[in-house]
């Protein structure tokens, strides 16, 4: 039986990533060496540092991981792409030219009898007025075609300084440590969801760049996929069990 696999937060062209290459190679390698088992793949957002399309532009770079996920859709292997708050402005490039099936809003369904919710994360329970006033903003469309009007040259290198500056206001450049069950929005968000709606087995997200697995009930499960910068980490589920684990440059996942 095939398996499903999931990751988020690559971060891709990130000026605060100085690996930026070797990384992207690393995701790259993980994806070729479960191409020949996976059902299907879902990249639950933040996989770009920025990502805008101009009408006939698309941003430098990024081509072996195009090239792979291309590689991936073409072998029939589905690509789930959920945009995250740091590729928010996608358009029909990644559709058209890659074969990926966008995700704009969390998603709800069904893989092998277990019912997922799906979601990169940004914006579900996390009360700042600051995050929400910005995300509002970013996902503004006559803002978006205002942004689109200046020219490349500049739009881009705004964007990516912009996510440098937001990266490395942190600490060490890290989202904070795990705050516990009753202080993550995402585990909180996950508990009152699931009271709405008890028939969710599994709640997965990005966003964090934390590693989580969590129990919520006797069925019911959280889990937080940490990252492609720091972790290297993804989740897979068989039908029967969902493993959250780190990839090993190397390692050999058809044998999994």
């Amino acid at each position: 039986m095939k398996k499903v696999y999931f990751l988020s937060d690559a971060h891709l062209g990130s000026r605060a990533i100085e690996h930026g290459r070797m990384q992207e190679r690393r995701l790259v390698n993980f994806l070729d060496s479960i191409k020949h088992q996976a059902e299907a793949v879902y990249l639950l957002g933040d996989l770009f540092d920025f990502w805008f399309e101009f009408r006939t532009v698309v941003p430098k770079g990024y081509t072996r991981f195009l090239g792979k996920i291309s590689e991936l859709t073409d072998m029939g292997v589905e690509v789930h792409f959920f945009i995250g708050n740091h590729d928010i402005w996608c358009g029909d490039y990644l559709t058209q030219e890659c074969g990926v099936i966008m995700h704009t809003q969390p998603l709800t369904t069904e893989i092998f009898g277990k019912e997922f919710f799906l979601a990169h994360g940004d914006g579900l329970g996390d009360p700042d007025p600051k995050f929400k006033l910005l995300r509002s903003m970013f996902h503004n469309r006559t803002l978006q075609r205002l942004f689109a009007a200046i020219h490349p040259r500049w739009s881009m290198d705004l964007g990516l300084t912009w996510a440098k500056h937001s990266r490395m206001k942190r600490v060490d450049g890290k989202e904070p440590d795990y705050m516990g069950e009753n202080k993550e929005f995402l585990v909180l968000f996950s508990k009152q969801y699931l009271k709405e709606h008890p028939d969710i087995n599994y709640f997965i997200y990005g966003h964090r760049h934390i590693m989580l697995d969590l129990m919520l009930s006797s069925s019911a499960r959280v889990t937080i996929l940490g990252d492609w910068i720091s972790y290297f980490s993804y989740a897979v589920f068989d039908g029967e069990n969902l493993l959250l684990d780190q990839y090993i440059e190397g390692e050999d996942l058809n044998n999994e």
